[in-house]
């Protein structure tokens, strides 16, 4: 654990003080040690394994989100499963939706949650920013009908997406489980 720490926590503050005078980096790379230190000691999730489960991949999304654009991403959950084949999708349909809003909600905050059941495993992403008209949008701007509804229905699930210009955006993103 003391390599783990020294790899990862002491390493984070070192780059801390070296960025010192941008605070919005800052932020994001405290954050994202936050988020990998509560995994570690409250989610029993395996240390350096940032792929064990719906919630460490969405926590790693979400970080990179953050530092990549600048934004805060919250994220909640109720339940956990393994991420595998099934569920690889959905995760990647999540962090598109957390990208979209990221570069075009003009927000400092997205909301995700995430929510593991018997029968499902739903990640919703809700920004509170500029919001869009589907209709508007040109044919050549595949993101959300190709990376999030096109890959939701490819991998047996779908995808609601609820937006109108200045009232936000919520990405609905479910997929049924799978029988073991």
């Amino acid at each position: 654990m003391a390599a783990r720490v020294h790899d990862s926590v002491l390493q984070t503050l070192a780059l801390i003080q070296r960025q010192a005078e941008d605070p919005r980096r800052v932020a994001a790379i405290a954050r994202r040690q936050e988020r990998e230190l509560r995994g570690w000691l409250y989610e029993d999730r395996p240390l350096g394994d940032d792929e064990s489960s719906l919630l460490a991949s969405l926590s790693t999304a979400a970080a990179d989100v953050e530092e990549l654009h600048g934004v805060r991403v919250e994220l909640a959950s109720a339940g956990d499963c393994p991420v595998d084949a099934s569920v690889g999708p959905l995760v990647l349909a999540a962090r598109e939706a957390m990208t979209n809003a990221a570069k075009f909600a003009v927000v400092e905050e997205i909301d995700v949650y995430a929510e593991v059941t018997d029968d499902d495993v739903s990640v919703f992403v809700r920004d509170r920013g500029a919001g869009f008209d589907r209709a508007a949008v040109p044919a050549d701007r595949r993101g959300v009908v190709e990376s999030i509804e096109g890959r939701m229905e490819r991998a047996g699930g779908r995808a609601t997406v609820v937006t109108s210009p200045g009232s936000g955006t919520e990405v609905e993103l479910r997929l049924p489980r799978r029988a073991s």
